[in-house]
């Protein structure tokens, strides 16, 4: 099993490309079912969660072609896939492929939509907490379509197809969002999708639903009106900039000190983190070729922060950022909203030396004066990033365990931090 060996100390300089987003590659993908024609995607990032996805897609007789780099493309452009369910094969998702990747479950909506019929295996994922599909079979039900759990898995059929509904969620969510668009669109007649998440990475679906002929009005924005359409075809799509491997790069940069160019990033998908992490005392510029952080040796200032629905700040960066509060010079509260286990790298925090303090939903991170390297375990996608940017300021050597968490959220981030100097190393095996 892979480790990451960080030897801390060195500030960051240089040039970081921001890869595409995760977050929207991955139901971005799945809306080629919903076509015979071919989608074609680009910018979409090499990782464990893309592969998988790309073997469950494969069960349902999806082929996909991974093209070559483009005239003009930066290194750290993401690849081009060309995706073509012309044929759909197979309408079950089985339980061995699903339980490894929550967002495999989405493509429920896709499968009834456009067969009329899917058997879905509940799904797997993170242990960050509670994620039920309670919301996913709402929206299933008020499309029409009947539902029903068997065996863990759902069950879901709608002979004579969707038909357009009025889908109010009694609380914000993504994935519930991802599925109420990508089964709307061939739905029967219009649906209203109301308190609907306005993440980026949803309008970056939605718009590529649109180049692809769906009628969808309202993106970026909590109501969603959409005209369903008897058939999609294929487009060609690029996928937005991740913005949560963004803000991990520049509190990274925050974190050691110096002076990174996030090379892509786009500053009007994360202005909160940007403004909480101006209020540290590092200076961020906003420019055409994306984001830069600078921070010249000045203390870093304690900041609270609240985790909350887009516009709000994401709880994808909150690890990274009580990882950059270990140092603050005083004490600074983090309240996780979503997630009611998003604490277990806490306590690999205070291997390194972290002084912090839970409070039912509250952190209480009391800044010190130095880290020191150990051996510490990653126990999901964001925490095992949050070690790595304590790791980079502490003194030593940290050794970092179970990095197959962070593979499936993080495009070659050691090599992109060996670019800017930090002493950073993969090595395989145990």
């Amino acid at each position: 099993m892979d480790r990451i060996r960080i030897r801390g100390g060195n500030r960051l300089n240089g040039t970081i490309d921001i890869s595409g987003a995760k977050n929207a590659a991955l139901p971005l993908m799945i809306t080629a079912l919903l076509t015979p024609e071919t989608l074609t995607l680009h910018n979409v990032p090499r990782l464990v969660d893309v592969l998988r996805l790309q073997k469950i897609l494969g069960n349902h007789g999806v082929d996909i072609m991974t093209a070559g780099k483009r005239a003009g493309q930066n290194g750290g452009a993401g690849e081009t896939l060309r995706i073509s369910a012309k044929t759909i094969v197979d309408t079950t998702a089985p339980y061995d492929l699903v339980s490894k990747m929550r967002a495999s479950f989405w493509v429920l909506g896709p499968l009834i939509a456009r067969m009329g019929e899917a058997k879905v295996s509940l799904p797997g994922g993170c242990a960050i907490g509670t994620r039920p599909v309670d919301l996913h079979l709402l929206v299933m039900e008020k499309l029409g379509a009947t539902c029903d759990v068997e065996q863990g898995y759902v069950i879901a059929r709608a002979k004579h197809g969707l038909k357009g509904g009025h889908i109010t969620f009694p609380k914000v969510s993504v994935g519930a969002t991802h599925a109420a668009l990508m089964a709307a669109v061939l739905a029967h007649g219009d649906t209203i999708i109301e308190n609907a998440a306005t993440e980026p990475e949803i309008g970056d679906v939605a718009e590529c639903l649109n180049k692809m002929g769906a009628k969808i009005e309202g993106i970026h924005t909590k109501t969603l009106r959409i005209t369903g359409v008897t058939s999609l075809k294929g487009a060609e799509h690029t996928v937005i900039a991740d913005r949560i491997e963004t803000g991990t790069y520049a509190m990274s940069a925050a974190m050691t000190g110096g002076d990174v160019l996030l090379r892509g990033a786009r500053a009007d998908t994360l202005e909160n983190p940007l403004l909480l992490l101006e209020r540290t005392g590092v200076t961020v510029e906003r420019n055409n070729e994306g984001i830069r952080i600078k921070r010249n040796g000045s203390a870093l200032q304690p900041v609270d922060i609240i985790t909350d629905p887009y516009p709000g700040f994401p709880t994808d960066l909150q690890a990274q950022f009580m990882g950059l509060m270990t140092m603050a010079k005083g004490t600074s509260h983090i309240r996780e909203t979503i997630f009611e286990n998003r604490f277990m790298h806490v306590q690999e925090l205070a291997r390194l030396g972290a002084d912090i303090h839970l409070h039912g939903d509250m952190a209480e991170v009391r800044g010190v004066k130095k880290l020191t390297g150990a051996d510490v375990m990653a126990t999901d996608l964001r925490a095992s990033v949050s070690l790595v940017i304590a790791g980079l300021a502490a003194e030593g050597e940290t050794m970092l365990h179970r990095v197959y968490h962070l593979d499936r959220g993080f495009e070659a981030l050691e090599d992109k931090l060996s670019a800017c100097g930090a002493d950073v190393e993969r090595l395989s095996g145990s």
